[in-house]
């Protein structure tokens, strides 16, 4: 490994999971690859890790990130786990192509994952081959830092790179690794994985670690598994809210997917819409809709309960009891969600103090692009220049079929924000700083990932990354990304790259 000095430990390992047994992983090291070659560092997320990214040439990061180079205190493992799939309970998953390298203390003492994803066969690789295409790589690394800069907790993507090697899908692709950092990578399906084997012991460290590792906090309350549920919910109200208010779409909102920290994690056949639809569905595989947009809410609350069940003998020795206690936090959720997805959506449409009415003034905008079809983002983007001044209508009405539907519905909105005295100036700041001027579209995400597969090309990848970077201000250069898709550009369908 070429350095350009000496040095011992260019990742300092401070491993907290590999000593919870070997109930909880196997032990596991990334499979070699041929030719691993770098094709994106990040930079900013290195240096928040503690990690100095110029004391390494790239080939050398190459053959860390790729798995062939395992540095001094990485203890490489696979973890376990469960999960309901679409609905269907499957009683062991585990990371079938991610190796948890191990953990390191951030520059804000917070202790994080570094894992590589598509390191090769784990014994969870069921009938998968371990590995993962570059589209997907590129993907899951576009798509998780955009949510990071929209301010969504999610996931990071710290390197992407080729490994030399063809993968092979519905053709032969070039194969990719990349490297995710997580405040962990804890799952419902973990607890689930114990929970259905009636393992109590391993349940309750398994709870215990989780506590100890993201609620600290609640190890001096009087029951600390509740309070975990009610922080959980919490955490997870406001994720998903947070998506809701993006018109982000998960596509794949399993179990097994839903990480404990309340992090988006798993970025598969996920997508920002376009027109807005309630039911738009994009993954391939979820033929049913079950995870369409405007099922997420509900769908969350169906996961947080299968997360409930699994920690009930720790929350009470007395089985009716601990439902009892779980039922009233649960019940919960639907007021805890709204308010989130209230607030969010009060400050898009410039509104600072909360009304009775708001919540029928919200629904009939949506109600109103869904019907006539008008582009998500734009709107709210274009809404911010209308709060401005009234000269700025018309860049809103043209995005609706019927352009009188929208201004009915805009009378009500400027009659609404007639009622709090704020200048134009305070409101513009208000809804710019919640309607983003940019997402990962899903047309600009493909022609990037096209470019790469196909020719090799990173610099659509690039540029597509630097535009995401700074989602409510973007420069006059780059107006060709506020952009929605022409007809022909539309992708109609992701897919999870397995």
């Amino acid at each position: 490994m070429q350095t350009k000095k000496s040095i011992k430990k260019p990742i300092c390992f401070d491993n907290s999971y590999a000593l919870l047994g070997g109930r909880f992983y196997a032990d596991v090291k990334p499979t070699p690859v041929e030719q691993p070659g770098i094709i994106k560092l990040n930079y900013g997320l290195a240096q928040d890790l503690g990690l100095d990214i110029e004391e390494l040439e790239p080939e050398a990061w190459a053959e860390i990130f790729s798995g062939n180079h395992i540095l001094s205190g990485a203890e490489p493992l696979a973890m376990v786990y469960a999960g309901h799939q679409f609905g269907n309970f499957v009683p062991q998953l585990g990371d079938g192509r991610a190796i948890l390298l191990g953990e390191v203390i951030d520059n804000s003492s917070c202790r994080r994952d570094i894992q590589l994803k598509g390191a090769g066969l784990t014994p969870f690789s069921r009938q998968g081959d371990g590995r993962a295409a570059l589209g997907p790589v590129l993907r899951e690394y576009i798509i998780s830092e955009a949510m990071h800069a929209l301010g969504i907790p999610t996931t990071r993507s710290l390197a992407a790179v080729t490994t030399g090697e063809p993968v092979y899908r519905e053709k032969v692709l070039p194969g990719a690794i990349l490297t995710r950092v997580a405040l962990a990578h804890v799952r419902t399906g973990t607890f689930q994985y114990f929970a259905v084997q009636r393992d109590e012991k391993d349940l309750r460290q398994l709870a215990d670690y989780v506590i100890e590792r993201l609620y600290p906090e609640l190890k001096v309350a009087a029951n600390p598994y509740l309070k975990l549920l009610e922080k959980v919910l919490e955490r997870h109200a406001g994720l998903v809210a947070q998506w809701q208010i993006v018109g982000f779409i998960h596509g794949v909102m399993n179990t097994d997917n839903m990480a404990i920290s309340g992090e988006t994690i798993d970025y598969g056949p996920c997508a920002f819409m376009d027109t807005f639809k309630q039911t738009k569905v994009f993954s391939s595989i979820d033929h049913m809709g079950r995870y369409a947009y405007g099922n997420q809410p509900s769908i969350l609350q169906w996961n947080l309960t299968r997360f409930a069940e699994t920690i009930l003998p720790l929350i009470d020795k007395i089985p009716d009891r601990a439902v009892e206690y779980a039922n009233e936090v649960i019940e919960c959720y639907p007021e805890r969600f709204r308010d989130y997805w209230l607030s969010g959506m009060r400050q898009k449409l410039g509104l600072f103090i909360s009304e009775p009415e708001d919540e029928s003034l919200i629904q009939a905008l949506l109600d109103t692009m869904q019907e006539n079809e008008a582009d998500f983002t734009l709107t709210f983007r274009r809404l911010s220049d209308a709060a401005l001044t009234q000269e700025n209508e018309g860049s809103v009405r043209i995005l609706f079929n019927d352009t009188s539907a929208y201004d009915n519905w805009a009378k009500s909105w400027r009659d609404r924000l007639s009622r709090e005295h704020k200048a134009p100036e305070e409101r513009f700041e208000l809804m710019s700083q919640a309607n983003p001027a940019v997402i990962p579209r899903n047309h600009q995400v493909k022609q990037a990932l096209d470019a790469a597969e196909e020719y090799g090309d990173y610099g659509p990848f690039e540029k597509l990354l630097e535009v995401l970077s700074s989602p409510y201000e973007v420069p006059e250069v780059y107006s060709e990304y506020l952009l929605p898709p022409k007809p022909e550009e539309h992708v109609l369908q992701t897919f999870c790259g397995t």
